[in-house]
């Protein structure tokens, strides 16, 4: 029997704790300290990588299903587009919500939401199999806004979270382990999803993903009381002028905000994968989710072989390189697309799947940058909001945080289905890479505090 949690908050460590520059002896392979020395952080940990694969096979499953009702890219885009404006207001929302009351029970509730919209996605699909004839797209982009909105409140103050619970020292460790949890739910769940569409249909795939986010709340019940540590401003606009006030004077974080929003909004291409399982690589679904799942290799292998980033101190400069990585290799896979489509001289679909472009697209998504790019940046970025933003604000940074990591893919989603639909598969990724490699660069370049950004000594 696991000993009880305790009753009272953890006291938060310093704001302006030592760097990663003392973070211990050097390593090659991931610091699992974060896992020893706090027991609420690893129950946490383990409930939400067990949840997030389960969430990906219902992200890869609701794309399938308006692919088969409509035969649309831009339908399937929608999802993302239609959810926006929500999430948007989730997340700056969520972040008041985390710095003005007990972080555990913003959690909990919100991720109580999200399981129940997991229900009737389940219903759906049942009413689907029941009366093929009654169905209709509009109940998906209702029940998928609701599980957006609910996942952008528990990302707002579960990243609120990890500062309460482990020393400043163990914070880009954490971020890597996170990033190992992420990677093995995002390489396994598209995947399965894929075979368990193509298998046993859409009702038990969403069934999966809710015995599987069970595990959230096993994470979430463990954690110790984590009210505010101070008095706090309630959630409204005196509490979100002061959240934006505080972001005008931190041009650290605002360029890292930046930087991701170029990253996700130009070099999405995860709402291309049905055209291009369909139409351009063959496979189908389960090609779906082998795409899908390529990026979580480089996200894995980079979080396993993450011990070094314990000593990186020029956080800002390690973000804007691995997001130009980013760019050059999306631009890849769009000539992969470009080139396939070419080779094989059709475009209206083939059941078989040619190894040498499925390998191409694997190798430009996983193994040589998306995924292992994406996570250094992550890493950093996080780290960065982690120590450099004091507590009490630190809610409300990271709800506008997660506006960005969660509404930036939907303007991806949204501008690589339009592009698509206007021009060609492979133009997105292709004009959406050269973007971010070039504006990135330029934002280096003019932005002197993120280039000189010091982990000894954090500065928002």
């Amino acid at each position: 029997m696991s000993e009880p949690p305790p009753t009272g908050p953890i006291p938060a460590p310093p704001a302006h704790a030592p760097g990663p520059s003392g973070a211990g002896p050097r390593r090659r392979l991931v610091d699992l300290a974060p896992l020893r020395e706090s027991p609420a952080f690893a129950r946490l940990y383990f409930g939400t990588t067990v949840s997030n694969l389960g969430a990906q096979l219902t992200a890869v499953a609701v794309g399938l299903q308006i692919y088969d009702i409509t035969r649309s890219t831009f339908a399937v885009s929608l999802v993302g587009g239609i959810a926006l404006l929500p999430m948007i207001v989730a997340g700056l929302w969520g972040g008041m919500l985390a710095d003005a009351f007990d972080r555990r029970t913003v959690l909990a509730i919100s991720a109580t939401t999200g399981w129940l919209s997991t229900l009737g996605l389940i219903a759906l699909a049942l009413l689907d199999l029941a009366q093929p004839e009654r169905v209709a797209v509009w109940p998906l982009y209702l029940l998928t806004t609701v599980n957006a909105v609910a996942t952008t409140i528990a990302f707002s103050a579960r990243g609120s979270i990890a500062p309460r619970i482990l020393p400043a020292r163990l914070l880009p460790a954490a971020s890597a382990l996170n990033g190992i949890g992420f990677g093995l739910a995002v390489a396994i769940g598209p995947a399965l999803a894929g075979v368990l569409v193509a298998s046993v249909g859409f009702a038990w795939t969403y069934a999966v993903d809710a015995v599987l986010f069970t595990a959230a709340f096993a994470g979430i019940l463990a954690l110790p009381r984590l009210p505010p540590l101070a008095e706090a401003t309630r959630p409204g606009l005196r509490s979100l002028r002061e959240g934006l006030a505080f972001l005008r004077r931190a041009p650290n974080i605002r360029a890292g905000f930046l930087i991701d929003i170029l990253a996700m909004g130009l070099g999405r291409p995860v709402v291309l994968f049905p055209a291009a399982g369909a139409l351009v690589i063959g496979g189908g679904a389960v090609t779906v989710g082998i795409l899908t799942a390529s990026a979580a290799v480089g996200t894995f292998l980079t979080g396993l072989f993450s011990g070094p980033v314990g000593h990186v101190r020029h956080q800002g400069r390690a973000i804007a390189l691995a997001v130009m990585t980013y760019g050059a290799f999306t631009v890849a896979f769009g000539a992969v697309l470009l080139v396939t489509g070419l080779e094989r001289g059709t475009w209206t679909g083939s059941a078989d799947a040619p190894v040498d472009a499925l390998a191409l697209a694997l190798a430009c998504l996983a193994l040589a940058g998306t995924g292992a790019a994406d996570e250094v940046s992550a890493i950093f970025r996080s780290t960065m909001l982690a120590t450099a933003v004091p507590d009490g604000m630190r809610g409300r940074l990271q709800g506008v945080f997660t506006v960005v990591v969660t509404g930036g893919p939907r303007l991806g989603d949204l501008f690589a289905g339009a592009l698509a639909t206007a021009v060609a598969l492979w133009f997105p990724p292709l004009l959406g890479g050269v973007l971010i490699v070039g504006l990135v660069a330029l934002i280096l370049r003019v932005q002197p505090t993120l280039r000189h950004y010091d982990a000894d000594a954090p500065t928002p």
